[in-house]
């Protein structure tokens, strides 16, 4: 169960590399090209940056067992949870998700926020066992 997690948050990390270069270089994975939504989601790179990081670093130290893994996880977790509440009370706030039915990016935007959640409390409840 543990090596899962691992190899979910070194996929996680890898995946919000990959969501922040399309996003600069493509915008496939916006939901929306107007100002109000670039000017909330383009301050995040920074944070997520942080919870890639975190996120990659317990990964590989739950992988080996390593205890400072758990001590990462922690943080991870605390990040995932953090931006998944931003990102959820944005999307309730603005109606995002009623876009979901038409709109790739935002079905897309659906996934990243029930993944992220659900990653969240995972990572803090292994990690907090074995911290």
């Amino acid at each position: 169960m543990t090596k899962t997690l691992s190899a979910l948050l070194i996929l996680g990390a890898a995946v919000t590399a990959f969501y922040w270069w399309n996003y600069f270089t493509g915008g496939d994975v916006m939901v929306s090209h107007e100002r109000w939504y670039t000017a909330f989601e383009s301050s995040f790179p920074v944070a997520d940056g942080w919870m890639a990081v975190c996120m990659a670093v317990a990964g590989v130290g739950l992988w080996r067992g390593d205890g400072w893994g758990a001590r990462a996880g922690l943080l991870a977790g605390s990040a995932l949870l953090y931006l998944a509440a931003m990102d959820i009370t944005f999307d309730v706030e603005n109606h995002m998700y009623a876009m979901a039915a038409a709109n790739d990016a935002m079905k897309f935007e659906v996934f990243i926020n029930a993944t992220t959640l659900a990653l969240g409390i995972w990572t803090i409840l292994v990690s907090w066992r074995r911290a």
